[in-house]
């Protein structure tokens, strides 16, 4: 399935909170049920597994039996719940050896059993949720002595609550990784003691009528004779100063010398334009001359083609009457064999 996709980094297989979290897999349940839920620890959505047997409900991937999942990155990581009951999970891989390995974990076995073809271990869960990091490459090489190369199948089983599943190349930490990788737990506001909350007094006290203050008010002295005025200007003269100032004076002799050379300056770019489009026209002529020329060659030698044809045509006609007319003064049989030889040949040519 995505052994010809681009693998590194992060590569999810499951996720709860998705439109579509068994999209890869498929499921077998029997006497149990397999269905999304909302976890009220991390108050969001949750896959869960459950049933009265572990063997007989579980999910498993890919669907097809034939198919094979064809991941690579050697660290598997389950984010998964606690429910406190009997749990296990399975992974294939195959290895160096083109031989394929299974490795069962499980909360209910106490020893760890090497075989040729399984390997099945223990595994401790504390309460609540828990990240599983199951380092493939590492298993096995400890299990077996031979080098991982890809994982093919898994199958999850009852008793679970199920967040995400993912491969990586690696161990990333939390700072690394995305915040959908992430297993958040809402904050818990602490509540207020009433000791703390100070209390109002209960003894409503007598208000006592306001007092009014008069506020001394400080007024300015100000002589006549300190006060300075500014000098009168009428506006007419100020305007026209300003006017005079921002306008220069232009002789009429400049604005006709700056017309004139206007008008050449148009008349130079009309000229330039007429010689560019005469030399466009011409090189159009050239080009549509060429192609005529060009057209009559490419008929004079289709024409000398055919004649050729057509001598080569009669030559060989007068040849086969040649032929005749000498069987036929000898006195012979005529042999049409060999006009029956070239009669073939042309068409199978043709």
């Amino acid at each position: 399935m995505f052994r010809n996709t681009y693998q590194g980094g992060l590569l999810s297989i499951l996720y709860s909170c998705g439109s579509a979290p068994l999209e890869l897999w498929d499921m077998h349940v029997k006497n149990g049920y397999i269905r999304r839920i909302t976890d009220e620890e991390i108050k969001s959505l949750a896959l869960e597994i459950a049933g009265t047997n572990v063997a007989t409900t579980y999910i498993y991937c890919p669907p097809d039996p034939k198919k094979a999942l064809g991941i690579k990155l050697p660290f598997l990581i389950i984010i998964i719940k606690n429910m406190k009951k009997y749990f296990t999970f399975e992974i294939t891989i195959l290895d160096d050896k083109d031989m394929h390995r299974r490795f069962r974990v499980s909360n209910f076995q106490s020893t760890t059993r090497v075989r040729p073809f399984c390997t099945s271990m223990p595994i401790g869960l504390s309460g609540g949720w828990n990240q599983i990091q199951f380092n493939l490459c590492d298993f096995t090489r400890r299990a077996y002595g031979t080098n991982y190369i890809e994982t093919t199948r898994m199958q999850i089983h009852a008793n679970c609550r199920i967040r995400r599943v993912y491969f990586a190349d690696r161990l990333y930490s939390e700072d690394e990784i995305s915040e959908d990788f992430k297993l958040f737990f809402p904050i818990r506001k602490k509540c207020v003691r009433e000791e703390k909350v100070p209390k109002k007094p209960s003894v409503v006290l007598e208000k006592e009528p306001p007092v009014i203050e008069k506020i001394p008010t400080f007024e300015a002295e100000v002589s006549v004779e300190e006060m300075i005025e500014p000098p009168m200007i009428p506006k007419e003269l100020l305007v026209k100063d300003l006017i005079e100032e921002m306008v220069p004076e232009v002789r009429p002799e400049k604005i006709e010398e700056i017309i004139v050379e206007d008008e050449k300056v148009t008349k130079r770019d009309e000229e330039e334009e007429e010689e560019e489009e005469e030399e466009e026209e011409e090189e159009g002529k050239k080009e549509k001359e060429e192609e005529e020329g060009e057209k009559e060659k490419e008929e004079e030698e289709e024409e000398g083609e055919k004649e050729k044809e057509e001598g080569e045509e009669e030559a060989e006609v007068t040849e086969e009457a040649a032929i005749l007319d000498e069987e036929e003064d000898e006195g012979r049989p005529v042999d049409t064999s060999r006009l029956e030889e070239d009669y073939m040949e042309d068409e199978t040519e043709d």
